[in-house]
């Protein structure tokens, strides 16, 4: 089931959850929380996932850069790293390693289109082009990413629960406004959405999740995790959070010089 994810590099730099969501030295000096911490990155995984839209990449190149940007806030401050340049620049590097490629210009094209009159998401080519060489540094090269989509749809089928794909599609989708990428190995994300779309939509999958032999308290914990998150945050698809919530947090990161 997850032969090559075990002999990846992306196993290897699992991380446990209480490594994640916690604020660099430098955050916490701007009276940075851990909560707005966890804000931030959700308000800027659904501005990447707007900003794919517009440039029409592929749902797997989203994700690859949702997981860049999520691995680099593990390492370097949101002060040194502009969460606002840093998520176009996860997306560039994204489509080159997913095999399709976006022009920078186009991005600063969509950038400006989508933010307007917002100077603080206002930057160029060189801009993008010099923190993608940062990335890489902050990724120790470490670019090959894992992700749920597969193992969900063999899991499916496996199951005899095709119908359900769309459904648990979604909850995978979803499952990048968190950490889960960061902490679980994927196929066990894919097992989780399963969990909660057969119970959601009454089918009782019990003998097939016990012929699995998986383990089922990982299976519930994601799964808790997946539906706290939708009890405790409400994301605009299109918006991302509201202004409200967001902006004061993005006030007290440095703006670009």
């Amino acid at each position: 089931m997850a032969t090559n994810f075990w002999a990846s590099s992306h196993s290897k730099q699992l991380l446990d959850p209480e490594e994640v969501d916690v604020v660099p030295a430098a955050d916490r000096e701007r009276g940075i929380t851990t909560e707005e911490f966890r804000l931030v990155k959700i308000h800027m995984s659904s501005h990447i996932w707007r900003l794919a839209q517009q440039v029409k990449v592929r749902q797997r190149v989203i994700a690859t850069a949702i997981t860049y940007f999520r691995r680099v806030y593990t390492r370097k401050s949101m002060t040194e790293y502009d969460p606002r340049l840093v998520a176009p620049a996860c997306l560039y590097l994204a489509s080159k390693v997913e095999e399709s490629t976006v022009q920078a210009r186009l991005l600063v094209f969509y950038i400006k289109k989508m933010c307007g009159s917002d100077d603080k998401y206002r930057f160029e080519i060189k801009d993008i082009l010099e923190m993608e060489m940062k990335l890489l540094e902050a990724l120790d090269y470490y670019l090959v990413v894992y992700h749920p989509y597969r193992p969900l749809l063999h899991l499916l089928q496996d199951a005899g629960i095709t119908d359900l794909t769309q459904f648990a599609w979604g909850l995978v989708n979803d499952t990048y406004k968190m950490d889960l990428i960061l902490i679980y190995p994927p196929y066990m994300i894919a097992l989780a959405c399963i969990y909660i779309a057969s119970i959601l939509k009454d089918k009782d999958t019990t003998s097939w999740f016990e012929e699995l032999r998986v383990d089922m308290n990982i299976v519930k914990n994601i799964s808790m995790e997946i539906l706290d998150f939708y009890e405790t945050y409400k994301v605009d698809p299109q918006r991302g959070l509201s202004d409200e919530k967001i902006s004061p947090v993005m006030n007290k990161l440095p703006a670009k010089a």
